[in-house]
């Protein structure tokens, strides 16, 4: 379930944001009917006037089913600032450099933080997926993968490798090689938070910490996907490499904490019935942070 370092990431020419890429949940709806300074309604015609007939003007121009628009084709050279950066970062570990790739990371490789949102609506996706295994992780039906008694007596390891299977089975997609790596990662991380946790009746401050954790990680992940192959050339020794690849994942992981935060401080919690939306909000929160690195 390793990540794939080696990889060059993605070339120019190519859609930002890949076909099969589950587009995030909706935004939220102002609260309220109308907003806040609109005028109130008027009072109610008792005797309103008569409505044409549909098909009482047959020339009358009908607004075209036009499709959503494709996303934005990607540059050339994408990545050709946050690799600079990245770079200078995997030689002397300067914390600046960190953040200016991670920057033109989301303002030059995708765009900005609105389309680089879109482009992990699989993360919003795949997290409400594994928000609802762990909620009903104890009552799943007999002779399925996650039956609790087909659990009995498994090690830790294996019931996370069950979670995975559940959560996010292979497609061949390098999505789907990062979300499994980022979920087993999440788990762990869990279970050294907790070390008393049951995997199969986790509190809901267990399972929040295990979401945002998932997303902190699916987002170093993809990280690494795209560019991590830079710091594997440029850093002096594989032990400096290693160590910078957890620097960033760390600060990644800090950032992404951070916005869950700020979400939680804002009335907007994760539970079972909106964790695509908040996940959404979070990492649009992150990728701004993100993009006011850039120079």
């Amino acid at each position: 379930m390793g990540t794939s370092q080696s990889s060059n990431g993605p070339k120019g020419g190519v859609h930002m944001v890949p076909a099969w890429t589950p587009a995030p949940p909706a935004e939220d709806p102002p609260s309220g009917d109308q907003p806040p300074d609109a005028p109130p309604d008027p009072a109610p015609d008792l005797n309103p006037p008569e409505q044409e007939p549909v098909d009482a003007a047959p020339n009358k121009p009908v607004a075209p089913n036009v499709p959503p628009p494709a996303a934005p084709l990607a540059p050339g050279h994408r990545f050709a600032g946050t690799r600079r950066s990245l770079g200078e970062f995997a030689k002397a570990g300067n914390l600046s450099d960190m953040r200016r790739s991670l920057g033109n990371y989301v303002r030059n490789g995708y765009g900005g933080s609105r389309t680089t949102t879109s482009r992990f609506g699989g993360t919003a996706s795949t997290a409400s997926a594994l928000g609802g295994i762990l909620e009903t992780m104890g009552q799943q039906p007999a002779g399925s993968a996650l039956d609790p008694a087909l659990l009995a007596g498994r090690t830790a390891n294996e019931v996370m490798d069950a979670v995975v299977e559940a959560v996010r089975p292979v497609d061949g997609t390098q999505d789907a090689e990062a979300e499994r790596t980022a979920i087993k990662d999440s788990l762990s991380d869990l279970l050294v938070k907790y070390p008393d946790a049951d995997l199969a009746a986790l509190t809901p401050e267990q399972r929040e910490f295990a979401i945002e954790r998932f997303t902190a990680m699916d987002v170093a992940r993809r990280f690494e996907l795209d560019v991590g192959k830079t710091i594997i050339e440029k850093a002096p020794t594989a032990t400096v490499a290693l160590s910078r690849l957890k620097q960033v994942r760390d600060y990644i992981k800090q950032t992404v904490a951070a916005s869950f935060r700020k979400l939680r401080a804002a009335g907007k919690s994760v539970n079972s019935n909106r964790i695509a939306a908040v996940v959404r909000d979070a990492l649009r929160d992150t990728f701004q942070v993100f993009e006011g690195y850039a120079e």
